[in-house]
């Protein structure tokens, strides 16, 4: 009788059972990426930059069930002064959400542009912590992609914490497929991203927002 028969079954079955398990984590990793709040009456809702029209469509949709009274736009860092300086007019993100808003629904009296620009997520999430305590606010629905929103609230719990109080909502109109998420370079790109950004969180976010356009 071979002795090493059943040492090798095994390590083949236990082998398999991880190579299973791999390939459900990788399934699934889309899906875990996205992390909703039950919604709730909060004092404003923000839009952050990126994934035009859709962030916007969804906070308006949120704003029209009467959620908040205010809407907040993003603004990210941009070109405009250097194309300025050439003569060029440079129309930045912002106004298109403004736009976007007022489109949907949204009073142009209800909606505030970021005074700031911001670079990435780490410093829109401070930004809109220290507007809200400066304007006393003590409740915020951030609305983002559906894969961002997992990493949303890892930086507000570990920059923010519980107060102000916030809800992460997820713009459905995105086409991002969870499911699916290998099938195409958009997003693939931003699972690999949040991943990225998720790991930079949980070890202390040791990789800074760079500090020019």
């Amino acid at each position: 009788m071979n002795r090493r028969r059943p040492f090798r079954t095994a390590r083949a079955i236990i082998l398999l059972v991880l190579a299973a398990g791999t390939i459900i984590a990788f399934r699934g990793v889309g899906a875990w990426l996205i992390h909703e709040d039950a919604l709730a009456p909060v004092d404003v809702i923000v839009v952050l930059s990126g994934s035009m029209p859709t962030r916007a469509e969804r906070a308006a949709t949120i704003y029209r069930m009467g959620s908040a009274p205010e809407v907040w736009v993003s603004r990210p860092e941009s070109p405009g002064d250097d194309l300025a300086n050439v003569g060029v007019h440079y129309i930045g993100e912002e106004e298109y959400n403004r736009e976007i808003l007022i489109h949907e629904g949204v009073p142009e009296s209800a909606i505030h542009i970021f005074p700031d620009p911001v670079i990435d997520t780490e410093q829109e999430v401070q930004e809109v912590a220290r507007l809200m305590r400066q304007r006393h606010k003590s409740t915020v629905i951030i609305v983002t992609s559906p894969p961002h929103t997992r990493r949303v609230r890892a930086l507000w719990r570990r920059i923010v914490g519980e107060n102000p109080r916030l809800i992460v909502r997820a713009a459905w109109e995105d086409s991002f497929d969870s499911s699916h998420w290998w099938r195409n370079t958009r997003d693939t790109f931003s699972v690999v991203r949040e991943m990225l950004g998720l790991l930079n969180v949980w070890i202390g976010l040791p990789v800074r927002p760079h500090d020019n356009y």
